[in-house]
């Protein structure tokens, strides 16, 4: 036990000192960090048997600190120390993975005490690697059964199954609409080839039920984009109603099932197909908060999650896209001349014709009254002009309510910005698009980008 290696981290000075002097009388060997950043940098540098870190810190917090520690390959037990405040978010961190933790202010022995019987039983699983294994998997496949964010379940699955394979290349993606992945994980794989390897493997994850490889006639295709079909392994993600999305592993040991416990790896797909089916439900769920009742586009509440979640995909793997906003012109003449009712019979069309106007990949928004939005993934600027063409063309020249026997014109207004190239913020960017639509007013029936704004 004398050798047992502990990572401190406190903000505090006091602190740091406190606990390291404890810690070295007991004969453990102690390193201190200050922040959260720190203490992260520093365990993926080198393993330790413990990490000791206060809860509430400027930057990376506790929690972050335990699920960097979590996701290593040899993970650290890890006791949190907190202040009666956030009590409540300890006792929820033992849930993800923390061994214990500790009520500021504590008597010195009691924590000499959790630290020496975390360590034992941390050494009495070290003799059984068996056991350690299995109760990691167990440990792993808990955090992802009990996520319900579905665009973190993924890259948090996929980790998970390349450190239990020994493969090192892979991805993930979520179906847009049921029709086109939408790539939300990658692992040493660059984008368009993570793309063109989903979309060849769609058919054969549309028909699979499991963990498996692709069948042996996607072999000439898979070889052509430079993959080897006997190390490519898929998972699928769905329900009864289809495939909603899927892990790629491209370089897994070609004679896998000899190298991993296979009762492991099952346990292991059925965890993250669990969690993903939670995910998936409660996705659902949030989707009828986020969906505007006449249109059924999405709501301007889910414009700021939708446009955070797009900033953060495309910072991570270093793509673009581009906000499209519209903006019905005279639009209060239908509801003047004919009503309510057929202006909402209108805005019902207009979402009609948007979804014909872009890609399933891309979302649509009822913003709020006659206003409407896009979001373009993986679309610059040059793009973006061009699809606000499109959708100004046709709605310029769509007749709106024959039905009722009331035909009537509309046209929009459209302004754009593109991520990174005119804004890298959220808010700049919103600002941007809302700004070239603005200009286009004056003329009404245009398109006009950020270049476009006259410069004050």
């Amino acid at each position: 036990m004398s050798q047992a290696t502990i990572l401190v981290v406190d903000d505090e000075l006091f602190f740091r000192k406190l606990y390291c002097d404890l810690l070295t009388e007991e004969g453990y060997q102690v390193e201190v960090c200050e922040t959260g950043d720190d203490a992260i940098n520093r365990m993926e540098q080198g393993s330790f048997d413990l990490v000791l870190t206060d809860m509430v810190m400027p930057g990376r917090c506790g929690l972050e600190v335990l699920r960097a520690a979590k996701g290593l390959p040899n993970p650290p037990e890890v006791i949190l120390i907190t202040g009666y405040a956030s009590l409540e978010s300890a006792i929820q961190a033992l849930k993800s993975g923390a061994r214990d933790y500790l009520v500021k202010p504590f008597n010195p022995d009691e924590m000499k005490h959790q630290v020496r019987t975390c360590l034992e039983q941390r050494h009495l699983l070290n003799e059984n690697q068996q056991l350690k294994g299995q109760i990691q998997l167990f440990q792993t496949g808990q955090a992802l059964s009990s996520l319900i964010d579905i665009e973190r379940i993924i890259p948090q699955a996929l980790d998970a199954l390349l450190r239990f394979t020994k493969a090192t290349t892979g991805c993930g993606f979520l179906m847009k609409q049921g029709l086109q992945p939408y790539l939300t994980a990658l692992h040493n794989i660059d984008a368009d080839s993570a793309e063109k390897l989903a979309l060849t493997l769609l058919p054969a994850m549309d028909e699979a039920d499991s963990f498996c490889q692709p069948e042996a006639e996607l072999s000439t295709a898979l070889t052509a984009l430079g993959f080897s079909p006997k190390q490519l392994w898929f998972l699928p993600l769905g329900d009864s109603d289809g495939l909603k999305g899927g892990l790629i592993l491209c370089d897994a040991p070609e004679n896998l099932a000899g190298q991993v416990p296979l009762p492991d790896l099952r346990f292991l797909c059925e965890q993250i197909t669990l969690g993903f089916d939670n995910a998936s439900r409660y996705q659902d769920a949030q989707e009828l908060m986020y969906t505007d009742d006449l249109t059924g586009l999405y709501n301007h509440r889910y414009m700021q999650v939708a446009l955070e979640h797009e900033i953060r995909r495309s910072q991570r793997y270093g793509l673009h896209f581009s906000l499209l906003f519209l903006d019905l012109d005279n639009f209060k003449q239908i509801n003047d001349t004919h009503g309510h009712l057929a202006g909402s019979a209108a805005l019902q069309e207009v979402g009609r014709l948007l979804r014909a106007c872009v890609r399933d990949v891309d979302t649509l928004f009822r913003y709020g009254g006659d206003e409407f939005a896009a979001i373009l993934v993986e679309t610059d600027g040059h793009t973006a002009k061009i699809v606000a063409e499109r959708i100004r063309e046709t709605l310029e020249g769509h007749v709106f309510l024959e039905e009722r026997k009331i035909p009537s014109r509309l046209t929009t207004t459209a302004g754009y910005a593109t991520f990174p190239s005119d804004a890298v913020e959220q808010e700049a960017l919103l600002e941007l698009a809302d700004r070239a639509m603005y200009v286009g007013k004056k003329l009404r029936n245009v398109v006009r980008g950020v270049a476009e704004i006259p410069q004050e």
